[in-house]
């Protein structure tokens, strides 16, 4: 199944609720902002159980990238955008030090 099955892809709603309200006090901006740290949280639990040093930098460079793949394909109309974000993460899992 294709992450946007009508062909038009919409990117992560988290950055689109937050850029349509700016308010960093604001309800929205607080929900979108729960669920970013909420991945960053997953994303770092799975990078420790992989046995990296240091998971932390790792998993927000990893969740960054997720975050760029997600706006670049939006912008860029390409469901497959996302494969320049997983070379890039493979780079990056490939050179992370394992603890020690």
């Amino acid at each position: 199944m294709q992450p946007w099955p009508e062909g038009v892809v919409h990117g992560c709603p988290f950055i689109h609720a937050a850029a349509e309200h700016p308010d960093p006090a604001g309800r929205v901006r607080a929900f979108a902002r729960e669920q970013k740290l909420v991945m960053l949280a997953l994303v770092t639990g799975l990078v420790a159980e992989l046995g990296i040093d240091e998971p932390e930098p790792l998993a927000e460079q990893l969740v960054t990238l997720s975050d760029g793949a997600a706006s670049r394909a939006m912008v860029l109309n390409d469901p497959d955008h996302g494969r320049h974000a997983r070379a890039a993460a493979e780079t990056l899992l490939d050179h992370a030090p394992p603890r020690a």
